[in-house]
């Protein structure tokens, strides 16, 4: 059986702040480095996910910085997010956006693989055939979309993204200036370091919730969890 299709318990019912799309938060991993490399020649050949730890030659011999390279930061994330009590609520929303402009989009009930080996199998699966569906039936667990991102986002959505270069702010009174009736959707970069201009021309306003620099799944992801539905 697919680890991602455990036997899920009967639905509830969704309540009135469920439906109501205002109240869901949106996130968009963006930089993601979720790349496939095909390892040995022929029918003997196979692809693996592109990652530091186990293709550092490949890297090296075309002249790659191994930090670009860090699949495990999306994982973390996915993690962090997809076991976070405001997707347990079903008002969470994940897209992916890798470095190589491939934009995924992420249904709030799929299993992400706990270990990182079973993670690179699932990824390489999706870049392959854009798509995994749920052993149970017709629904599609993760699918590879169409760019750009904002054609997936609600018409009137504060969109926000972390920086290092600005004010930090207290996420719970930074959220309570936010209008009630807007969606909001966070730009969280899931690469080791690297300039935060990367949806420059796309957010309304750029946060930090700490004075130190931290992980994206402890900065982004983290403040993420901290989000109080209002």
């Amino acid at each position: 059986m697919n680890p991602m299709d455990a036997p899920k318990p009967p639905k509830i019912p969704k309540t009135p702040l469920e439906k109501d799309s205002a109240k869901r938060l949106i996130v968009v991993l963006e930089q993601a480095s979720l790349e496939t490399v095909k390892l040995g020649k022929g029918k003997e050949g196979h692809y693996a996910l592109l990652n530091c730890d186990d293709h550092h030659h490949i890297l090296k011999k075309n002249n790659r910085d191994i930090s670009e390279s860090r699949p495990d930061i999306s994982h973390q994330c996915l993690l962090t997010l997809l076991d976070s009590p405001l997707n347990k609520a079903g008002l969470l929303q994940v897209y992916i956006h890798t470095t190589k402009n491939v934009l995924i989009e992420v249904n709030p009930h799929v299993r992400i693989p706990r270990t990182f080996k079973r993670f690179c199998g699932l990824m390489v699966q999706l870049l392959h055939k854009l798509s995994i569906r749920s052993v149970n039936g017709p629904e599609k667990l993760l699918k590879v979309i169409q760019n750009p991102i904002t054609n997936h986002l609600p018409a009137n959505c504060r969109k926000i993204t972390m920086s290092s270069d600005v004010p930090t702010v207290r996420i719970g009174s930074y959220v309570a200036t936010l209008p009630s009736n807007q969606p909001v959707v966070f730009f969280i970069g899931a690469m080791a370091h690297g300039s935060d201009n990367w949806v420059d021309d796309l957010v309304d306003d750029k946060i930090s919730i700490s004075e130190y620099p931290l992980s994206a799944s402890v900065d982004g992801v983290g403040g993420v969890r901290q989000w109080k539905c209002f």
